[in-house]
């Protein structure tokens, strides 16, 4: 009998010759055409596709096109993209600030009003399904040798017991000694002094209060600049103000000028489409981090303030309720952006991963900070501990294993180093401790990492220098396997993504991909880069199987809001296919941060009738308050797309303490 090869295998075999016919006639530049085009043949096969997935960039009209720093997945099903001013100066200073939402099932666009520049802000999902959006930016870093105005810290003192002050924007200060004026570029309130009484004499002491405001000169020029400390006397008041309220500078320099952060606080509301203003920090904050604690309420932390410097370690509350913020009672430093994750009531897992800003040797250690006691528990094991800052954490699927995988990373600031590390923790364990899992598929800084609805997680993309320098975006993705404890190679990615870029599941089991803000484009670091505003997504190999995804709705008019523990149903014809249900909690990504990223089992129990019953597990920290999607997966893990549920505000959950006045150092 005649061996007849398959159609699939002459395909190959015709595609295989052709490259290398031209390769033997043309050369290296047909070549590298040919291979192209095998390469777009071989990923569109059906048999790739199932094997390693698919990527597709999605079409975005001019119009909608923005610099996507942020992402968040809305319970609408829809996407906000924040670009805010989008890391351009020239946009900053046009006050030119964008959003946009995307419904990635219609794929249509819509522009939204932007109120404030939110880029590098934090965010996070509310319990009634508004997204808190805080921070921003105040001022543009300016690199030492592009400053044209000698400027500082201004340190403003009121000894007034009786009266606070508010210097605005534009005040004058000028030196008792050196004689130079220096103008405020923000408002700052200095509080009135404090009463202190000797309790052995009963003699009144008054403490003077302090505030802070970045002060510049008038004019250009290093004649304006000064080097030594100096009193400054402040513009524009009279009588015993005049005396009571005067400034202290150090030196007013050259030196580069950090980014400023912002206090303003925003929830974008999902059904109505627009910001709504709340009541600001009491911290500026740029690069923060954002965590819904057990209670519903949100802890805030870190981030540059209002004169560049990293906030130290004043970590405040956010009430939905109130729209108020609140310091938590004692300080506790963190770099920017670090990696948070609650893992029981007021009991928050550090990571270590951060992204960008902080000193080298502080707050870099990962562990179990108790937000009641602020006692800080640190977990030894990790390995490359000096690669973490632009790695990602992410929480093993089910959440309920409470293991955590920590993937890739660099050093700190522009250091050349990276790893293709991954270290994994059990936190259940008597003695948690970090032990070094599979390698990614290359060294990486900015990897992506999205949990999939069958309990594995894709990351993706990434580069092997700081923000892509010397041509060194990584186009490979893996799917790690937590059962097996190995990585799977997916489809090479179209777009490369570095720096401010990320990943959300969506409620059909696709991913999306989005930002990458490359410092250079060519190999030589000569050219500059451009923000790549494609945004991309990932078909896993779970929807290119031949199978349709499992059916999945609600029960007639069934409970949408539901308390923790409640029973809830569903109906599928397919119910004899579902093998488990997956409680999904939807993204909200920057910056290598995702940290209310979230897969929970749910148990579940089958009817003759194909309804599908379960229960909403009774643990607050582990089902926070919300909405939250339900996947129901298939024995092949191909899931149905997602029904929405809300989850109510336990209210047993222990509240965190808070206090209105400023955090006591930590000992």
């Amino acid at each position: 009998m005649s061996y007849r090869p398959s159609r699939r295998a002459r395909r190959i075999a015709i595609g295989t010759a052709v490259v290398l016919v031209i390769a033997g006639f043309n050369g290296p530049a047909l070549y590298g055409f040919a291979s192209e085009k095998y390469h777009n043949y071989k990923i569109n096969q059906p048999e790739y596709k199932a094997e390693k997935g698919h990527w597709q960039v999605v079409d975005i009209p001019s119009k909608y096109r923005i610099n996507t720093i942020h992402a968040a997945l809305l319970h609408t099903g829809k996407v906000l993209l924040v670009a805010g001013s989008g890391n351009d100066a020239k946009n900053f200073k046009a006050k030119s600030f964008r959003t946009v939402l995307w419904d990635p099932v219609k794929n249509s666009f819509k522009n939204i009003p932007t109120p404030n520049d939110l880029f590098c802000s934090g965010h996070n999902q509310l319990p009634d399904g508004k997204l808190l959006v805080a921070g921003g930016t105040q001022r543009y870093e300016t690199l030492q040798g592009d400053v044209k105005k000698a400027g500082g810290l201004m340190f403003v003192y009121n000894e007034n017991p009786d009266k606070a002050k508010t210097i605005k924007k534009g005040t004058r200060f000028t030196g008792k000694t050196n004689g130079k004026t220096f103008i405020a570029q923000n408002n700052v309130i200095v509080k009135k002094a404090k009463k202190i009484v000797d309790p052995a004499t009963g003699q009144v002491k008054t403490t003077p209060s302090l505030g802070r405001v970045y002060a510049e000169a008038a004019k250009k020029g290093k004649k304006h600049q000064t080097g030594s400390e100096d009193k400054y006397q402040v513009s524009g008041l009279v009588g015993a103000e005049k005396k009571n309220i005067y400034g202290i500078a150090q030196k007013m320099s050259f030196d580069k000028k950090d980014f400023q952060g912002i206090k303003d606080a925003y929830e974008f509301d999902p059904v109505a489409e627009r910001y709504i203003t709340v009541d600001p920090m009491n911290e500026a904050r740029w690069y923060p981090t954002q965590v819904t604690l057990q209670d519903g309420r949100v802890l805030t932390v870190s981030g540059l303030d209002d004169i560049g410097q990293v906030v130290p370690g004043k970590n405040e509350i956010y009430n939905p309720d109130t729209k108020k913020w609140n310091y938590l009672p004692k300080s506790r430093f963190f770099p920017t952006y670090p990696g948070l994750h609650l893992i029981g009531n007021n009991r928050i897992f550090y990571s270590g991963t951060t992204a960008g800003y902080g000193p080298a040797t502080k707050g870099r250690v990962p562990g179990v900070w108790d937000l009641e006691t602020n006692k800080f528990s640190k977990i030894p094991g990790m390995s490359d501990p000096d690669t973490l800052e632009t790695s990602m954490s992410v929480p093993l699927p089910p959440t309920q294993s409470r293991k955590f995988m920590v993937e890739g990373g660099g050093g700190v600031g522009e250091s050349p180093k990276s790893t293709d590390k991954t270290r994994i923790v059990d936190l259940k364990s008597d003695s948690p401790r970090f032990q070094d899992g599979p390698k990614l598929y290359d060294k990486v800084r900015y990897p992506s990492s999205v949990i999939l609805p069958n309990d594995t997680v894709l990351t993706t993309n990434g580069s092997g220098q700081y923000r892509g320098k010397s041509d060194s975006n990584i186009l490979k993705a893996g799917i790690y396997d937590p059962k097996k404890n190995t990585f799977n190679e997916a489809a090479e990615p179209l777009v490369g993504r570095n720096y401010h870029s990320g990943g959300l599941l969506l409620p059909d089991g696709r991913v999306v991909t989005f930002g990458s803000d490359s410092l250079y484009a060519d190999k030589a670091n000569t050219k500059p880069g451009e923000f790549d505003q494609r945004i991309e997504i990932y078909t896993p190999p779970y929807l290119n199987k031949g199978k349709k995804q499992p059916d999945l709705q609600d029960v007639g008019k069934s409970r949408k809001t539901l308390s923790l523990g409640d029973k809830v149903s569903f109906k599928s014809k397919d119910a004899a296919r579902l093998k488990k249900l997956r409680l999904v909690r939807p993204s909200s990504f920057t910056h290598v941060t995702n940290v209310e990223q979230s897969s929970v089992a749910l148990k579940m129990r089958k009817s003759a009738d194909g309804t599908v019953n379960t229960s909403i597990p009774d643990d607050p920290s582990l089902v926070t308050p919300g909405w939250w999607m339900v996947y129901g997966v298939d024995k092949d893990g191909v899931p149905s797309k997602a029904k929405w549920v809300k989850v109510n505000v336990d209210p047993t959950a222990p509240h965190t303490s808070i206090t209105t006045s400023e955090p006591k150092p930590a000992p």
